[in-house]
């Protein structure tokens, strides 16, 4: 069947295109956010540091970051050397201020990043490539979710 189609889109001068299946989310992607501090909005630092946005490594191989960057509209954090790992590898970027690590960054704002009406995160590669987002509207009683 699928020749004879095929034969006929050639005598009537048209391309038969086969679909193909959708692609596959990427292995590094963004896992989670947790887009609301928990408790009240305080802008301490362990408030500020309670809000994060975490990426995930699903692919066999670790990634280094160096110069991948997470955007929100209003601000960009660029990732220094981290590796994360693969097979489920995680880092989580918190708000406030600390000391890094290969898993935990510390964006250092003294205001929170992510709005709890609804936001979207965009995770560029270091060619300046939008190579995810992850996006969320406002729900009541929630204050995480799932990318």
């Amino acid at each position: 069947m699928l020749g004879s189609l095929a034969a006929a889109a050639v005598a009537v001068g048209a391309t038969l295109t086969v679909a193909s299946p959708a692609q596959a989310a990427p292995a590094l992607r963004f896992h989670s956010a947790q887009y609301d501090s928990p408790g009240k909005d305080t802008r301490s630092n362990a408030s500020l540091n309670k809000e994060w946005i975490a990426l995930v490594n699903t692919g066999k191989k670790a990634i280094n970051l160096k110069g991948w960057k997470v955007v929100d509209k209003s601000a960009t954090y660029t990732i220094g050397n981290v590796t994360i790992a693969g097979k489920g590898g995680k880092v989580y970027l918190h708000t406030g201020k600390g000391t890094s690590s290969q898993t935990h960054l510390y964006w250092g704002r003294g205001n929170y990043v992510w709005n709890n009406t609804g936001d979207t995160a965009t995770l560029k590669t270091k060619a300046g490539k939008i190579h995810d987002t992850c996006s969320w509207k406002q729900k009541s009683g929630r204050t995480k979710v799932a990318c």
